[in-house]
């Protein structure tokens, strides 16, 4: 055997490829970026101040979304299986439970009323039932896959929704 197809032998199914691995880490590392610009504007003051900004939910919410974007990365880029894969994972999911709980809370901006926005609210959280479900069952490829989608999804897509204006991320951000 050569030493390419040895490496390839021990590659473990559940690995990410090498473009997913780019996306993920271009849109992760791009949405970690514009939120701690947006988080020190809005901490030194550039940017207005929101009413809402002190509301308990939206504090709740932030909270728990922005250690999970970095922390997310880390979990799907690194080595997988071990007991740090797990613990960080479980944290993870903890902290998108909160995000997507919270984010139930946050009706101001349609009149009370959900949004489109709220659609990722059970996708997060069947989704995250469905990769708790496929690791327990030893399907690896499934929870893989489910746990990279809500990453992308349930993350920088719902994040990036974050940055539009009269947002707090997009009022912080641009102002």
């Amino acid at each position: 055997m050569t030493s390419l197809s040895i490496a390839a032998s021990h590659r473990r199914p559940s690995d990410i490829s090498p473009a997913a691995r780019f996306a993920i880490l271009a849109a992760g590392g791009a949405l970690s970026l514009m939120t701690v610009v947006a988080m020190v504007r809005g901490a030194l003051g550039l940017s207005p101040t929101l009413a809402r900004v002190h509301d308990v939910a939206v504090l709740i919410h932030l909270g728990s979304v922005l250690p999970a974007l970095p922390l997310g990365l880390y979990v799907l880029l690194t080595r997988k299986g071990g007991a740090r894969h797990r613990m960080l994972g479980k944290l993870w999911a903890m902290l998108m439970v909160v995000a997507a709980l919270s984010s139930l809370a946050l009706r101001d901006l349609n009149h009370g009323h959900f949004s489109f926005i709220h659609i990722f609210v059970p996708v997060t959280l069947i989704g995250l039932w469905r990769a708790i479900a496929a690791a327990r069952a030893g399907r690896i490829d499934t929870h893989s896959k489910v746990m990279v989608s809500l990453y992308l999804a349930g993350l920088i897509g719902a994040g990036s929704f974050a940055f539009l204006p009269g947002r707090v991320m997009g009022t912080w951000l641009f102002g």
